[in-house]
């Protein structure tokens, strides 16, 4: 663990898409003295606030920086194609990229996939963000292609959308500086994880064992010195040490088992 003292709140950051309410609600039942702040933050921008210190985790899209960060993958999501409720593509289940060759697509500068060839039309112009994007796609301009949970955080009435079964997925990881793995950290890792409160895993509970250890005396199994030292001092080795004191004193006469033998007959 690095550094001495913890802060005073726990900061989380979040990108787009990303519903932080369900581990936020954990940890303010188990940890209720230290604050726990949600910092909402673009995709691109997340790498940057963790690397300043600006949160102490977050929840952010793959990849990420494995020398630098560490990462819990979470889950992946499903990957979907937003258009007008009347489009043509809403009368099937599912589509795939082929189906969507000769629609107008749209790529926003914060599009959370990392296209080789961009699939479909190129549009006349690159929206600055994925919310201008769905402003376009509400205009009948173009499609919009997007994780599912964006598509649910930009949802609007005149607006669905259908998976694309052979596009990029995105996947969501839990992220933090490697060298930054404070306590607080751990606690919310476990969180995460779904281990309960009195997990042996916790952090804890992992003070807890290794405080009893320290208490007596070092903890760990005995070397055989230790094994040879306890069965030589009558004093402080218990049972089996004693029984040897009685045997040599003559004190603590054990009685006798009871002869067994054919029972007599009554006359």
């Amino acid at each position: 663990m690095t550094g001495s003292q913890e802060p005073q709140s726990f900061r989380l950051a979040y990108v787009p898409g990303v519903t932080p309410a369900k581990w936020a609600k954990i940890w303010n039942e188990r940890l209720p003295d230290i604050p726990l702040t949600l910092v909402q933050v673009p995709d691109a921008e997340a790498p940057g606030l963790l690397r300043a210190g600006e949160a102490d985790a977050g929840f952010v899209r793959l990849p990420v920086d494995r020398t630098f960060f560490s990462a819990i993958p979470l889950y992946t999501e499903t990957t979907v194609v937003v258009a007008p409720k009347d489009h043509l593509i809403t009368a099937a289940d599912e589509v795939t990229l082929a189906d969507l060759a000769d629609e107008v697509l749209f790529h926003p500068l914060d599009d959370v996939f990392d296209w080789d060839a961009p699939p479909g039309e190129a549009a006349f112009e690159r929206p600055a963000t994925t919310a201008d994007a769905i402003e376009l796609v509400a205009a009948d301009v173009g499609l919009l292609i997007v994780p599912q949970s964006l598509a649910r955080l930009h949802h609007r009435r005149d607006l669905t959308y259908r998976p694309v079964v052979d596009a990029p997925q995105s996947s969501v990881a839990l992220s933090w500086p490697e060298e930054a793995t404070t306590d607080l950290v751990e606690d919310f890792i476990g969180i995460v994880r779904g281990r309960t409160v009195n997990s042996t895993r916790g952090r804890t509970a992992a003070k807890n064992d290794d405080q009893g250890r320290r208490a007596d005396g070092g903890g760990g199994r005995p070397t055989a010195a230790g094994k040879s030292q306890a069965r030589s001092s009558g004093s402080s080795s218990g049972k089996p040490a004693g029984r040897t004191a009685r045997a040599r004193t003559g004190g603590g006469k054990q009685a006798k088992p009871a002869k067994r033998g054919k029972p007599r007959r009554r006359s």
